[in-house]
């Protein structure tokens, strides 16, 4: 390795030793001059040991960065030993930072530049998040976490030790890829939960539509429709939110089946997206009427994720795709049409993701994406029953009235282009 190059990744190092010294200096910029344990000099000074440590490593014995580390350790331990004294400072989020600079310092003789430096933007940002990092701790509450941990626990440890082959009639039960789509849909229930936490009902319920029909549009219009009774006159930006949640569910539909089966998607996409538009449309025109309504109440959705619901969804998909299955063969078309219909009546994901399966599988897509589109068209009318019954009349005759208007508008413009 020559001089020059050298030089190069010693200013490398360098600059990564500034960089997370100028968060860490910035952030005790209050303190005087000598009273900290190191500053944005002594970050660079850091990275600059670490990479010079590489240097003679390379042409001497390899070990002699692990003394450097060890010694600049124990350094760095007397220092701020010395500075509780003054401050009762607990904190040693410094301490670990000047030894991951110093790690990142030698990286870079390493051959490691591109890693180093971005790892060092990645740390300098985590460091600069603290504030915020701290405030989603002190708002996270204890069923959220054990939800973020279940969540965890389904995905990065149950997942991938599931066998993926078929068991059972027809082989429908494969546990990969039923535990899949569990993890699927707690992911998209998960973060619309969090969506809806962090904006708020505090924005209007047509942020509350549009967050809460992530997780569950059945749950925005009932508690929206609970509203209604408390806030006369209202029916406009309450049916607002309702339909923005139910927009929400047409485009979330949507983007199950991309992920689930692109030629399905295709053949969904153009009554979709006329559904979707046209609901987004119609929540917006009815929101221009009725701006700035607010209410201090929370919209109370389920939990983000809860093991035993993800068990009873998991028995539920099994047994759609297992109905599917026998009612396709004694039935043909119809029996996977009136199951559509059934299931819609609670949910439309077994249906989206049995439909998705099967088409793979060799049922026609045509087929398939008639069957979601009933699920879809029934799961459309009994909100606009709900909204009616619990809403009032005028909530419901906005409600039911739109989504019966988006549902014959995309399926009569999808029979005339693509003849089913």
């Amino acid at each position: 390795m020559t001089e020059l190059e050298n030089f190069k990744l010693l200013g490398v190092a360098l600059a990564i030793g500034l960089l997370i010294g100028l968060e860490r200096g910035w952030r005790a910029r209050d303190r005087v001059e000598g009273m900290r344990v190191a500053g944005l000099r002594t970050y660079g000074l850091i990275g600059l040991l670490g990479g010079l440590s590489g240097i003679l490593a390379q042409q001497g014995n390899a070990f002699l960065v692990g003394f450097v580390f060890l010694g600049l350790t124990s350094v760095l331990l007397i220092a701020y030993s010395k500075s509780l004294d003054k401050f009762e400072d607990f904190s040693i989020t410094s301490i670990i930072a000047s030894l991951i600079t110093f790690t990142l310092g030698a990286l870079t003789v390493f051959g490691h530049i591109t890693l180093a430096s971005a790892t060092a933007v990645v740390i300098t940002s985590l460091l600069s998040f603290k504030p915020l990092l701290h405030g989603w701790v002190k708002k996270l509450e204890q069923h959220e976490l054990n939800a973020t941990l279940e969540l965890l626990l389904i995905s990065v440890v149950i997942l991938p030790i599931l066998p993926n082959q078929g068991y059972g009639p027809w082989e429908v039960f494969n546990p990969y890829h039923i535990w899949g789509m569990v993890v699927l849909i707690a992911g998209i229930s998960y973060l619309g939960y969090f969506a809806i936490k962090i904006g708020g009902n505090q924005h209007g319920p047509v942020l509350t539509g549009a967050l809460g029909g992530l997780m569950s549009s059945t749950a925005v219009t009932l508690n929206l429709s609970k509203l209604s009774a408390q806030y006369l006159n209202m029916e406009n930006v309450l049916a607002a939110g309702i339909l923005t949640a139910c927009a929400t569910m047409f485009a979330r539909t949507l983007l199950l089946t991309w992920i689930m089966n692109p030629a399905l998607f295709q053949a969904l996409f153009t009554a979709l997206l006329i559904m979707t538009v046209f609901t987004y449309l119609v929540a917006f025109l009815f929101w221009k009427t009725a701006r700035g309504f607010k209410t201090d109440e929370d919209i109370k959705l389920t939990n983000p994720f809860q093991l035993g619901m993800a068990l009873k969804f998991a028995a539920f998909l099994v047994v759609i795709i297992l109905l599917s299955k026998v009612l396709k063969d004694y039935f043909g078309d119809m029996g996977a049409y009136f199951l559509a219909a059934t299931s819609g009546l609670a949910d439309v994901d077994p249906i989206i993701i049995s439909m998705s399966k099967m088409s793979k599988d060799g049922m026609d897509v045509d087929v398939a994406a008639k069957a979601i589109l009933i699920a879809v068209s029934v799961n459309s009318g009994i909100k606009g029953v709900f909204s009616g019954v619990i809403g009032g009349r005028a909530l419901g005759f906005r409600v039911g009235g739109t989504l019966a208007g988006a549902v014959v508008s995309g399926l009569l413009i999808t029979y005339k282009i693509n003849g089913f």
